[in-house]
């Protein structure tokens, strides 16, 4: 039946793409000269057409509409407005077709999935099967990625595998920032806004010519907020507040038209941070419902909450024009210092063996306090490629990856209910990461109408691992010495593409294509009644996708339409079973996981008071393995898997946090098409159902919509703007996640936050 169904979409997908190709010369075309109406003088001054968008999704500059990959790109307005008022990088989840992101601590550590595919493992040397590039620097780390987002040109996600350019850990895609370069052109702005919470959000960069060949550009953040959560336990403080700077400086060197060299240091903190707030019993039992009387701004927690996290890195890039080909160098380097994040993991005060009145809100089994902490982490990446430049047959690429990694992790536990909350067990890990690859690509235009391409990559990978645990807590025996586990793999990933073009405005392509993610180790042993069998591994998983899309610019090239249909094949799917009876992570692997799907990103304007663009997805995944079973949740929830022997069977559940569909889009408008002057933005972003462990449950799973807008003035030929932006604003109440192993446990969303900003661009 599914295989029918399947066969049946891709023939109605592609039916439609050929009917869109073949009717896009005459909708796409102008009328004659002396047929065309009366263009009016406004129209004459601002031409009305969506613009061309550049990406680097195959690693050199390509027109969006040229690259045969399902991209999609949020442009520096977009992120404007999305991130207004504080936001973090999860501000980026449902805002392009097929993304979700999530975290359970805070601000930091995101967790991507594209397609339905991604990791919820929470410790700190999980593994993602989407890859964070930041100018052409792999971020490998799920701290590290946790950046601030400030001065970016764009931001490009690339759907679909990446094993061929990209390499290890991109079967899903790649989110891929670009920040603004220096240039010889003098560039400065200061953008800054204050609301609801005292959210105080400040971004300026300044940048421009130095002489003798070289500029720069510095550019900084500072984000805060108040505590807003008042923690209503005795003697608690109250949370949700944070202060978060970050810094980048850039120093550009362009002695001739031959050689470029860029290098960049940055970095970013968080100081007196809250982390996730864990909030016990807020789901109502039998529905995924919200408790009568839930609010927001209230807690009851008797742990403590702090997060403290100090990043720093650098990128030397050297690029050499040699004629026919040129060579780059990237060097990159990360790191962090002192990373420390502790949260009351029960989400509520007492226990219940201290009888009636003294645990809450709702029955709280046991206490549960712990923290994760990254003393240090290193990680030294190096690239070196040599591309040719712009021949009009073939276009080849090359090149050489290596990556390492180190990084020590502590993970803590704490007596929340002793006097001074006393540390009761501490566990140590070591993890060393290296990889390298070999890869290649070749592009050739077959004829004026057809183009096919193919990459193929050799990776080689290895993990070297252990755990100690200098202390133990009283229920779980003392560990003698350390448990050590190392992994490793090679693997060659391919990609075959071909692209038809239909006439100048209209692209049809096919891609297969190939990506792998290395083997994953899991040792969070401090909460495992035998640590010894809670060091786990998982091995390399493998995806084979196949898409097809159409690419087209339409309607007097007002509208750009971009259409794609996929389905893909993952064996050995790395898979975390989080939580159930213990706070424990283990890692699986799913015998096949598959996929399928639709994406469409829009981009219309209709006239040059109004822009406006939409995305829209259908992901359903589903897990084909009738062997793998994991724990069901240990704190009362209402699983709706068979369950045999107290586990629970999850052949044929959709993956977690993998909504079905996906809606998003951003309306833009001006009074003035030249001036703006009165200007406004309405945006929203929208995911169906979405589970948050691999078991189905009644209550742990949540949809979520939220809505922004801004409405404001501009004036001085546009280099001053002041506006009112809301976040939220209808102060939808959105459980986000969930904890499973002690309570009804939830996490929230952010709430309304509204506010004024002002913009200065000199």
């Amino acid at each position: 039946m599914e295989k029918a169904f399947v066969r049946r979409l891709f023939g109605v997908i592609v039916l439609a793409m050929f009917l869109v190709a073949s009717g896009a010369p005459s909708f796409a075309q102008e009328a004659p000269e002396e047929e065309q109406p009366g263009i009016q003088e406004e129209e004459m001054e601002v031409p009305i057409a969506v613009g061309e968008i550049t990406v680097t999704a195959q690693k050199r500059e390509e027109d969006i509409q040229e690259v045969p990959v399902s991209v999609s790109v949020l442009n520096t307005e977009d992120l404007n407005i999305i991130t207004t008022g504080g936001a973090d990088v999860r501000a980026l989840s449902a805002r392009v077709p097929s993304l979700i992101m999530e975290s359970s601590f805070g601000r930091a550590f995101p967790r991507f999935y594209i397609r339905g595919l991604g990791n919820t493992d929470f410790d700190l040397n999980a593994s993602q099967p989407v890859s964070m590039v930041v100018d052409e620097v792999v971020l490998e780390n799920p701290v590290v990625k946790g950046m601030p987002l400030f001065d970016l040109d764009r931001v490009e996600v690339l759907r679909g595998p990446q094993g061929t350019l990209f390499g290890r850990d991109t079967p899903a895609g790649i989110v891929k920032f670009e920040t603004v370069r220096p240039s010889q052109e003098f560039d400065a702005f200061v953008r800054a806004s204050y609301g609801t919470y005292s959210t105080t959000d400040i971004q300026a960069a300044v940048g421009g010519s130095l002489g003798g060949g070289f500029s720069a550009r510095a550019s900084g953040l500072y984000q805060s907020r108040n505590d807003w959560v008042n923690n209503d336990f005795e003697g608690g403080e109250d949370l949700g507040g944070y202060q978060t700077t970050a810094f980048r400086l850039q120093l550009m060197w362009e002695p001739n038209d031959k050689f470029s060299g860029l290098f960049k240091v940055h970095g970013w903190e968080v100081s007196d941070g809250t982390a996730r707030i864990f909030r016990a019993n807020i789901i109502e039992p039998g529905t995924s419902n919200l408790v009568d009387g839930f609010r927001q701004d209230q807690v009851w927690l008797d742990g403590l909450n702090t997060q403290e996290i100090t990043s720093r890195g650098g990128l030397l890039r050297l690029e050499y024009d040699f004629g026919s080909a040129s060579l780059v160098s990237i060097t990159g380097y990360e790191s962090i210092r002192d990373m420390y994040s502790r949260g009351d993991i029960d989400g509520g005060f007492g226990a219940a063996f201290l009888g009636e009145g003294n645990f809450g809100p709702g029955f709280i089994p046991f206490p549960s306090e712990s923290a994760g902490a990254v003393p240090s982490l290193d990680q030294w990446t190096q690239e070196f490629r040599l591309a040719s430049n712009d021949n009009e047959v073939l276009n080849w690429l090359v090149g050489f990856f290596y990556f390492n990694e180190e990084v020590n992790i502590d993970n803590f536990s704490y007596d929340t209910l002793a006097p001074g909350k006393p540390q009761n067990a501490l566990a140590t890990q070591f993890q060393e990461t290296k990889a390298y690859a070999l890869f290649g690509s070749l592009n050739w235009a077959v004829s004026g109408s057809w183009d096919l391409a193919g990459g193929l990559r050799f990776s080689d990978d290895k993990k070297d691992f252990w755990v100690a645990m200098p202390q133990s807590l009283p229920w779980i025996p003392p560990l003698e010495g350390r448990i050590t586990e190392d992994v490793g793999d090679s693997f060659v990933s391919w990609d075959l593409s071909a692209t038809y073009k239909a006439n100048q405005n209209v692209n049809v392509y096919g891609r297969l294509a190939t990506g792998f993610r290395a083997p994953s180790i899991q040792g969070r042993i401090s909460f495992c009644p035998v640590p010894e069998e809670c060091v786990t591994t998982a091995d390399t998983e493998q995806n084979t996708s196949f898409e097809i899309g159409v690419k087209s610019i339409l309607a007097d090239n007002k509208l750009r339409l971009n259409l794609t249909a996929y389905i893909f094949e993952m064996r050995d799917q790395q898979l975390t079973a989080v939580g159930g009876e213990f706070n424990t992570a283990t890692l699986l692997n799913a015998d096949k996981t598959k996929g399928h799907g639709l994406e469409a990103d829009i981009e219309w304007i209709p006239s040059g008071h109004w822009i406006m663009t939409f995305g829209a997805s259908w992901n359903p995944t589903e897990i084909v393995d009738p062997d793998l079973t994991v724990n069901p949740c240990g704190g009362g929830c209402t699983v709706t898997d068979p369950v045999i022997d107290g586990l629970a069977y999850i052949n044929g559940n959709s993956l977690p946090h993998a909504p079905e569909y996906i809606f998003n889009g951003i309306i833009n408008f001006q009074s003035d098409p030249v001036k703006k002057s009165f200007f406004g933005s309405l945006d929203w972003a929208y995911h169906s159902e979405k589970h948050f462990f691999l078991y189905d449950s009644v209550e742990f799973n949540s949809s979520a919509f939220e809505l922004g807008m801004r409405l404001g003035y501009a004036f001085h030929n546009t280099k001053y703007e002041v506006a009112l932006f809301g976040r939220n604003i209808l102060d939808a109440e959105i459980i986000r996640n969930g904890i499973d192993f002690n309570n009804l446990t939830g996490m929230m969303n952010d709430p309304r936050i509204i506010g004024i900003e002002f913009l200065a661009k000199f």
